[in-house]
């Protein structure tokens, strides 16, 4: 299973950017697609999951209503809307997935077993 993330770059606070995350390999229908952050000499953190099974959306505080997580099935592709951005948001974006995940590991980056390569995102004006 591979993963590949994309879509990062720099953009002014108040502004968007939407990642994509594409899976290879495996059943894409049966994962949950995580996104995770790590800024700078912080540790990896939770940002956003879609559940496989159930089609359910969750979020960290720090980002509910302003990012939204969704997935197209069709395209094997996951996605990260992120709106109204804040200079606190950036760091590095990973996506990842697992196809076993229960619900209180969402938000656990140990608990998922395959990881993209990560994009920068930088908010600064």
């Amino acid at each position: 299973v591979q993963l590949q993330a994309s879509g990062g770059g720099l953009v002014q606070p108040g502004g968007s950017l939407r990642l994509s995350c594409a899976i290879s390999g495996g059943t894409f229908r049966t994962y949950t697609i995580g996104w995770f952050r790590q800024a700078a000499g912080k540790e990896r953190e939770f940002v956003a999951a879609f559940r496989g099974s159930a089609a359910t959306t969750h979020y960290a505080d720090s980002v509910k209503g302003r990012f939204t997580i969704s997935r197209d099935n069709a395209k094997n592709t996951g996605y990260l809307q992120m709106n109204s951005l804040k200079p606190e948001d950036t760091g590095v974006y990973y996506c990842a997935a697992d196809s076993r995940l229960i619900l209180s590991s969402l938000r656990t980056p140990d608990e998922y077993d395959y990881w993209g390569q990560g994009t920068q995102v930088t908010v600064s004006s």
